[in-house]
């Protein structure tokens, strides 16, 4: 399969993106031309639904680009599942992350979490989202961030995103993870490692930026602060907090070999709250205390599992 053999097709959201990244990468077929998309009303609202001059959901560039489809595409997200079951109909082999909403039948393969509960002949399941992080992964992330190893342990790395549709994370509920954090850092010192994501509200970052200038560590608060140092927080953690909102930073958290503390899981409804319930059944994440003990976990690693199936299904 050559380069231009392999498309991967997302909204440009950074979750999808990371998630076909990431079995682009595992499947090792070559590099991959890599399509953002900005579908077009009506499509944008009806994807993936598919009817008369849908070639054109995507724009001029994706219309042309149709007459000359790759071996395979996979997709991310509910737009690009438009874009692949164009494709499909032109020839592609056709691999869609997440569940669809609609039936499986228009792609070859569907990979969707275990949470949303989606089954069919043509499904691949998986716990919590697909990701790049395994041993070579955090041994370049340590190399990175070498200097990391100058922190005090233990190193707790804390992860933090914001409100979602199935769980709250504001302010006042980063005041009570706060406070745990710093009984455990009372207790035994060490330094803290912390990060912020795109839907981390503007309060709590503003809290956040001066609540550690006192600790060991790293603060990072936004593009301001430089380069987001999350790959290095993840590779150099002696433990791992995270608040409850986000599967894929949570399964992230989890493809590392740290123990990870995830905050007031009980907050969490809906699918993303079967997601962590999987979690602590299986033992891999604990609800956070003050205690921060450590326990043994095995790393949850998927990508390679659901690749090597995606290769024999579709005989790559």
């Amino acid at each position: 399969m050559d380069s231009t053999q392999l498309w991967t097709l997302t909204d440009g959201h950074a979750g999808n993106r990371r998630q076909a990244d990431a079995l682009a990468v595992a499947l090792d077929c070559g590099p991959a031309q890599d399509w953002r998309l900005q579908p077009r009303l009506p499509w944008s609202v009806s994807a993936p639904r598919s009817f008369a001059g849908a070639e054109h959901a995507f724009g001029p560039g994706f219309a042309q680009a149709l007459s000359q489809p790759p071996r395979l595409a996979i997709g991310c997200g509910r737009q690009a599942a438009l874009a692949t079951r164009l494709l499909r109909e032109r020839g592609s082999k056709a691999v869609q992350i997440l569940d669809p909403r609609i039936d499986t039948k228009y792609w070859d393969l569907v990979v969707a979490p275990e949470h949303d509960l989606l089954q069919g002949d043509n499904v691949i399941t998986l716990l919590g989202s697909l990701n790049p992080v395994d041993d070579a992964w955090l041994a370049r992330a340590r190399a990175a961030f070498a200097w990391f190893a100058e922190f005090p342990q233990p190193r707790t790395a804390v992860l933090l995103g914001g409100s979602s549709t199935h769980a709250r994370f504001d302010r006042s509920a980063f005041e009570v993870l706060a406070s745990k954090l710093e009984v455990a850092l009372a207790r035994e010192g060490g330094s803290v490692m912390i990060t912020v994501s795109r839907r981390t509200p503007a309060d709590l970052i503003a809290a956040l930026r001066h609540r550690y200038v006192e600790t060991p560590g790293v603060v990072w608060c936004g593009e301001d602060d430089g380069a987001n140092p999350y790959e290095g927080l993840l590779a150099w953690a002696d433990r791992i907090v995270c608040s409850p909102d986000s599967v894929n930073m949570v399964s992230e958290a989890c493809a590392t070999e740290a123990p990870v503390f995830v905050f007031d899981p009980m907050r969490v409804s809906g699918r993303p709250r079967r997601f962590l319930d999987s979690l602590l059944a299986h033992g891999r994440i604990r609800t956070m205390d003050t205690q921060l003990a450590p326990f043994e976990a095995e790393p949850l690693r998927e990508t390679a599992r659901v690749a090597a199936l995606v290769r024999e299904r579709l005989s790559l």
